[in-house]
């Protein structure tokens, strides 16, 4: 019975221990910012300095450092971006550094899976590694940080400051490209998969389908593929226009084959013997 009591007294204790939280010493932050038309996100932890001597001590210079604490600092971009110049396809990366007292070395690496700093560390998984000169500010930084700042259409600084250290990182996205190609598309109007979707949900929910058989033949004549003329047949032959509709699907049954979808194949087989009774 002793025994027993003892042993539920330690778990007891266990258990009220297990629910015991503490602020972490280096807490985690996730900063997003728009930039033109992209949008960049940095995840990362804030290390604070705490009395102590950064750079060149506690990080140290020429060695490869995880820029921050705890797990990896992530990026990632949802455009394609130029850092420094160098061209970096959208996605999330690794971002990595090498302090140094005249020059930092900025690196992305496409493995987002590390915790700090992987060892080996694969040179063929760097996307970008460029160098950038770091500026002395007039003040102390108490917690690691990474901003953005100078705001264009289509540029930025990316920013990495702690203690009286700020490093620039320049980013720069072909926004005017994206707006241009923006604008081409509305003003051209309505595209083929436009015309398509909403002849499609004109007539799967019962609207006008003389509309719906405007849109879809539209469709058809800017880029007809076997789905979109299934949709004209189909709209056809609900408008009694049996004839119409079997020659349609006929085209479609020929679209099928060449793609070899069997399943369409088949549909406008069925249809087509339906129809032609």
């Amino acid at each position: 019975m002793k025994k027993l009591l003892i042993l539920f007294l330690i778990s007891s204790f266990a258990n009220v221990y297990a629910q015991v939280t503490t602020p972490a010493p280096s807490p985690t932050c996730k900063t997003e910012q728009k930039i033109g038309l992209a949008t960049v996100t940095v995840e990362y932890s804030r290390p604070s300095k705490k009395n102590r001597i950064i750079f060149g001590d506690l990080v140290p210079y020429g060695k490869i450092w995880r820029t921050g604490a705890n797990a990896c600092t992530k990026i990632t971009f949802s455009d394609d971006v130029e850092l420094e110049g160098v061209k970096v396809p959208k996605g999330s990366y690794a971002l990595f550094t090498i302090p140094g007292e005249n020059t930092w070395e900025v690196i992305l690496y496409n493995d987002i899976t590390v915790s700090g700093v992987p060892d080996p560390f694969e040179v063929s998984k760097e996307v970008a590694h460029v160098k950038v000169t770091p500026e002395l500010i007039p003040y102390t930084y108490e917690s690691f940080t990474i901003g953005f700042d100078a705001l264009r259409n289509e540029s930025a600084i990316l920013q990495i400051i702690w203690e009286t250290s700020l490093v620039p990182i320049k980013l720069r996205f072909d926004t005017d490209m994206k707006v241009m190609k923006s604008i081409e598309k509305v003003m051209a109007g309505p595209s083929s998969n436009d015309y398509y979707q909403a002849a499609r949900y004109y007539f799967e929910n019962n609207k006008d389908l003389n509309l719906s058989l405007k849109w879809i033949q539209l469709a058809n004549q800017m880029d007809p593929q076997f789905w979109k003329l299934r949709v004209e047949s189909l709209i056809l032959a609900k408008l009694g226009r049996k004839s119409e509709a079997i020659e349609v699907a006929q085209k479609s049954k020929a679209k099928a084959i060449e793609a070899k979808n069997d399943e369409y194949v088949k549909m406008n087989d069925d249809s087509i013997k339906e129809w032609s009774n």
